[in-house]
């Protein structure tokens, strides 16, 4: 089985664990993006403290699960986004003003669109999680 997309393979990996229950999930691979991510849901609240542990072949991240997350995924395909446009997204990904979470990828590194927002940027949209 050939993995073409590790962030979606990640996330999907949380919301089925979170889904039946589980109080912890393990991700593998880890690349510098999905920590990225990791920590932004950790800001926001909607999953625990995490940690990679190292086992000699490329790791993995094992995961506290908060029960908070009703819904994430990776966006696909990650298209480019202006400043004007990212609300129509909120409304695409988020099923209510201000509740949830767009990531995007800006210039400036990994942002939420509420920071995207308040700097004026746009960018490349990566995930979503509410």
């Amino acid at each position: 089985m050939t993995m073409n997309d590790p962030l979606a393979a990640a996330l999907s990996k949380i919301e089925n664990a979170e889904r039946i229950g589980r109080k912890t999930c393990t991700i593998k691979p880890v690349s510098k993006v999905i920590k990225t991510i990791l920590s932004m849901m950790m800001d926001y609240h909607y999953i625990g403290e995490y940690k990679e542990v190292e086992d000699g072949r490329g790791n993995f991240i094992e995961l506290q699960l908060l029960g908070k997350i009703n819904k994430c995924g990776a966006i696909k395909p990650r298209s480019p986004v202006k400043k004007e446009d990212i609300e129509k997204f909120e409304k695409r990904y988020l099923p209510a003003k201000d509740f949830g979470v767009i990531i995007l990828s800006t210039q400036k590194g990994m942002m939420s669109n509420h920071e995207t927002k308040k700097q004026g940027l746009g960018g490349k949209l990566v995930a979503y999680c509410y």
